[in-house]
């Protein structure tokens, strides 16, 4: 079968950025505080949903809205691996990844040894979320 992709031509239509990322995730109240008191990201709004017994959090870096934080009460598990089909992980920019690492490991949380990018140069690594999202830190500089 072959795809054909049809060259409209609308003004104005390129993306402007991503949005948000959404994550559901199995235990609220735990990773709330994984992702606000330990990586740091700002709360915007929470909100409990009665009609699907759901709490929604919207959570910032900087003034940038990035992550929606969803509980449901019958989620159904995704398997995770690095080669799983679909998002791979969520990375994060950082000004120093010796002091994220330092942090994760004070807080129990296992942190993969550095690597660097073989074409940026850059040093990377990467840990996971309470539920076990695979999660990367980027040093930017």
């Amino acid at each position: 079968m072959q795809t054909i992709i049809a060259h409209l031509h609308y003004s104005d239509m390129t993306l402007k950025g991503i949005h948000h990322i959404a994550i559901i995730v199995s235990d609220y109240t735990r990773s709330k505080e994984f992702y606000t008191q330990l990586l740091g990201l700002e709360i915007l709004k929470e909100v409990y949903r009665k009609e699907r017994d759901s709490f929604k959090l919207d959570l910032a870096i900087g003034n940038h809205y990035v992550i929606e934080l969803f509980s449901f009460p019958n989620y159904v598990p995704r398997p995770s691996y690095p080669e799983a089909l679909g998002l791979r992980h969520l990375a994060f920019a950082v000004d120093s990844i010796e002091q994220w690492i330092d942090k994760l490991q004070n807080n129990d949380i296992p942190v993969e040894p550095i690597r660097v990018d073989e074409y940026s140069g850059k040093k990377f690594t990467f840990f996971q979320d309470p539920d076990g999202l695979p999660l990367e830190l980027y040093e930017y500089q």
